[in-house]
């Protein structure tokens, strides 16, 4: 089997059509079909059951998919590792990122690349958990990942900087006029939950600090995305934490937690950082005010 027959087998997937993969591979529907069935030939049955409206894995696609998929990124990751290698002047660089990250940390660092490497097209990949985030970059969708410090990640991780995290409640809140607010003081408070609360050994910090404070939180919502959170808030439905970056251009009231409390921002990947990847690693850990130590 070839590298050329798996990629052909993840576009049909990607697709969901036999007649979309093959315009975006730019190849005959036949000359795809033919390579498919080879494939198929090669590994002993079946891997795609072609029904009347597209196309789906067979059990045995099931279990050969993610292995073709893994075989797929990683060579087009060290085409661009090798493309990068002379310097980041032309290609690609595929970065993964968690929502929250992508829309408070990265437009300052992306306009900063966009005009010192012109030449380089940053494609972004954004998932709303930090989960969901480790396991795509486990399967190579992308260059590297940008986010939270990852738990059990066996490649590099670089620290580039730090998110101050802060309570959110809306205006008019007696909170709101605080320099600070000790978790203990909101033992009577609702909360607005979100998913992408940080997390420490295995545990999420608020459950933590709340245990040690004497109380447990009282869930009024629970979000997936950190930007519905922060509305939540805002509104009044309950107390948030969040990174301090999650609230730039809206319209609610932050307070930081007495004592302040931060987390790291990692790059992390699964080989070690070259070329164009290695650059924007340095940029965001030299500039941008969400990442700033």
């Amino acid at each position: 089997m070839s590298l050329r027959q798996m990629e052909y087998l993840v576009a049909v997937v990607e697709q969901e059509s036999f007649t979309r993969a093959a315009d975006a591979l730019h190849v005959t529907q036949s000359a795809l079909s033919h390579q498919i069935k080879a494939l198929e030939r090669e590994v002993g049955g079946p891997l795609l059951e072609r029904m009347t409206r597209g196309v789906r894995l067979t059990a045995m696609g099931r279990a050969y998919f993610p292995h073709a998929e893994l075989a797929v990124r990683s060579a087009r990751q060290a085409r661009r590792a090798a493309l990068a290698a002379g310097g980041a002047e032309s290609g690609e660089l595929h970065i993964a990122t968690v929502h929250a990250q992508a829309s408070g940390v990265l437009p300052e660092v992306c306009a900063r690349w966009a005009r010192e490497h012109p030449g380089v097209r940053l494609v972004l990949h954004e998932y709303a958990t930090t989960g969901e985030l480790s396991e795509q970059m486990a399967r190579g969708v992308a260059d590297m990942a940008l986010g939270p410090h990852p738990e059990d990640w066996p490649g590099p991780v670089t620290v580039v900087g730090q998110e101050r995290m802060v309570l959110v409640v809306p205006h008019g809140d007696p909170l709101a006029a605080r320099e600070s607010v000790r978790l203990a003081e909101l033992a009577d408070r609702p909360w607005v939950r979100c998913s992408l609360e940080p997390v420490v050994d295995g545990r999420r910090w608020l459950d933590l600090e709340c245990e040690r404070a004497g109380f447990t939180p009282r869930t009024a919502v629970r979000t997936q995305h950190s930007s519905t959170a922060v509305r939540m808030a805002s509104a009044g439905v309950g107390v948030l934490l969040t990174a301090a970056h999650e609230l730039l251009g809206l319209d609610c009231a932050s307070v930081p937690t007495d004592p302040p409390w931060q987390r790291d921002i990692t790059v992390f990947s699964r080989v070690g950082l070259t070329g164009a990847a290695a650059e924007f690693t340095e940029l965001l850990r030299g500039g941008g005010n969400a990442t700033a130590r």
